[in-house]
């Protein structure tokens, strides 16, 4: 149990930071107002940084189930901890995201558009187009997991000293393939959150994005796959 509660821990942090800097930035009355989207992917790497570093003796750090089923697919982990490590992601973004809600409570109340409220919690498409929503998730699901497996320790994860590389990582991929959707990459961080979002209560939150919602974990679980198949094909 000692590795469910760090991916608890470590998934918690990446939501809370991650989470944190849309919420800055997007909402209305905050100091961060209007500072774009290389604000937040810079702030999503640092969480990155933040909840790899701070788990990685503990659970090895995958705070991402794209992560924790690419590993297992590659042989570099344990099929029998997956559920753990899985169950362990969902609670811990679930929880982060929840608390960012209570730093921004009364940003939420002075923003009126209920997307922009939603966009806090969980990602959407600039152009919704399930289909290229999807194959953009798998691409950019792909590069971070391909990354994590030449960074990955057999049979563990994530050292402390791949969580530079690794927030490194997220933060180019969110500049470079982040525009279409937002970048899930990790089904926890968005449909733990985006449970979140239907369970607060708030005024003029509009619905979940349900129809939606299978994008980001779809997306992500191929991505992951098929950097799986490409480490196994690849001579090195």
């Amino acid at each position: 149990m000692t590795e469910f509660w760090g991916e608890v821990l470590g998934t918690f942090l990446l939501l809370l930071l991650g989470n944190g800097v849309v919420a800055n930035v997007i909402l209305d009355k905050t100091k961060g107002n209007t500072e774009g989207f290389f604000a937040i992917n810079w702030g999503w790497g640092i969480a990155v940084f933040v909840g790899v570093y701070t788990v990685a003796p503990i659970s090895g750090a995958h705070i991402n189930p794209a992560v924790t089923l690419g590993l297992a697919m590659s042989g570099l982990f344990n099929w029998g901890l997956v559920p753990l490590y899985i169950a362990g992601q969902f609670l811990g973004a679930m929880l982060g995201s929840g608390l960012v809600y209570v730093a921004y409570k009364d940003q939420f109340s002075a923003t009126e558009d209920s997307a922009t409220k939603r966009a806090v919690f969980c990602t959407a498409p600039e152009v919704r187009n399930y289909l290229n929503n999807m194959v953009s998730e798998i691409i950019a699901t792909f590069v971070l997991v391909l990354g994590v497996l030449y960074l990955a320790v057999p049979d563990v994860g994530l050292g402390a000293i791949s969580a530079l590389p690794v927030a490194l990582l997220v933060f180019g991929i969110g500049v470079s393939l982040g525009g279409p959707t937002g970048y899930a990459i990790n089904p926890a961080r968005d449909l733990g959150p985006r449970i979140m979002h239907a369970l607060i209560p708030m005024n003029n939150k509009g619905d979940s994005d349900w129809a939606y919602s299978w994008v980001p974990v779809a997306g992500p679980v191929i991505g992951s796959a098929l950097a799986a198949l490409a480490y196994y094909a690849l001579p090195f």
